[in-house]
Order: structure tokens, then sequence, then C-alpha cells
């Protein structure tokens, strides 16, 4: 048996394109892990990943969690409400594109439907341009949360390329 799996990539190429979220509460605030954290990373992948079939990194070792995360280019966000983890996203920045990828995003379960992942997901975008992103992508796909393909797009993101594929 073949499972059909429809993946998504959507972009937006300019902030006067983002259709924000305000801020839910005053509480909120949303931090550079300036100091990369791969135990934070590891745990914000495999708990909001659980039910989204996240699996390509389950696997990684220890060295790979802390190579990947050295890297220059790839900056990690969370989202805290007072002393409360709610959510996170990765971003890559590609210096010679002048674009930035949203590689990871998501919010813990327990916060899902309190416009918390539209908020963050807005000021992912904006990090993205104000770093001089030139345009900020993502990729979702049919096993993400059921609302995530319409949040990027409610953010302003449009796709730019679909496509099918089978985990059988």
């Amino acid at each position: 048996m073949s499972n059909i799996v429809q993946r998504n990539y959507l972009e937006i190429k300019s902030i006067d394109g983002l259709l924000e979220v305000s801020k839910p509460n005053l509480n909120l605030n949303i931090l550079l892990i300036d100091k990369p954290d791969h135990q934070l990373n590891k745990f914000f992948y495999k708990e909001i990943g659980k039910k989204h079939h996240w699996i390509d990194r389950l696997s990684w070792s220890e060295k790979q969690w802390v190579d990947y995360l050295n890297n220059q280019c790839v900056k990690t966000y969370i989202l805290k409400e007072n002393d409360n983890l709610i959510g996170y996203f990765e971003q890559i920045f590609y210096e010679a594109e002048k674009e930035s990828e949203i590689a990871y995003f998501g919010v813990l379960e327990e916060y899902i439907g309190q416009r918390y992942g539209g908020y963050l997901l807005s000021e992912a975008i904006k990090i993205s341009f104000e770093k001089g992103s030139k345009r900020v992508w993502v990729h979702t796909c049919s096993l993400d949360h059921k609302h995530a393909l319409q949040n990027y797009k409610a953010r302003g993101m449009k796709v730019f390329k679909s496509e099918n594929l089978n985990i059988g």
C-alpha cells in the first residue's frame, strides 16, 4: 500500500505582502537562541513533529545536530509566554541569494488554536526581511497540521510549486 503526500512550496517576496497577525497577548516574546542548543531544537522537532510525520532527523546523532546548528546560516527562534515554551522556527539565510528558508516551524499542541502560529509566522517573515532577504520561502505537506497551508497563505505567501510524493 502506498500513500501519496502533497508537498507545497510557498514564498513571499516583499514585506509589503505580509498579512500580519498581532501579538495574541502582551506576555509573548520571540527570542533568538544566540548559543545553539541542539537539545532545545530536538525537543521542538520531536514534540511538534510527532503527529506530522517529521522523521528525517530522528536518526541524527548528537554530532549531526550540533554541526547543523553551528552553521552560521541557521538560526533558531523560540516563542515564549512568560517562562513557557510555545513554539519555534528554524531559519536558514542564504546570503548569496538574499533569501531565507523557514526550515522548521510550529507551536506545541496545547497552544494550537490560540493565534500563536499566525503570530509566530508573521514574526518569522518579518525577521527574515529585516535580515535582508528579498524572498522568504517554506514548504509544507499534507502530513503537517491541517491548518498549516492555510496559515502560510493567510500571511500572504503564495504557492510556487506543488508535488505529490509516494511515501509507500
